[in-house]
């Protein structure tokens, strides 16, 4: 997203989550607070994907989506990596992927975490 409260909105998220990994009382509103900059971008893909994880958020106190798989890995690794990857690693992903939505791939991982999240 080119709004520069957005970008402001995304960084604070990410470091929140490194500094106190999923903390429900404030990620939730900052989630709904950045739901509300893709709104106004006119980002229906990443409104959909941000109310999906914070519904998820508030249902499971958790993020248990897993960390998307990389394709250019092997199988083994991929496993591997998967079963190493944090719910906090997994959502900073997320997260960081709607900074840049003229990317085709963060589109792409977007639309692969909205099925993932409508799917559990």
């Amino acid at each position: 997203m080119k709004n520069t409260k957005a970008i402001k909105s995304i960084n604070k998220i990410l470091k929140n989550l490194d500094e106190t990994g999923i903390n429900t009382d404030t990620l939730i509103d900052d989630i709904k607070e950045l739901r509300t900059y893709a709104l106004e971008a006119e980002q229906p893909l990443v409104v959909k994907v941000l109310r999906y994880t914070y519904e998820h958020i508030e249902k499971h106190n958790s993020f248990l989506i897993p960390l998307l798989d990389d394709e250019a890995i092997d199988e083994e690794n991929a496993i591997e990596q998967n079963e190493e990857a944090s719910p906090v690693e997994s959502l900073k992903y997320l997260i960081a992927l709607t900074a840049n939505l003229n990317n085709k791939g963060n589109i792409s991982d977007l639309k692969e975490y909205k099925e993932l999240l409508m799917a559990y």
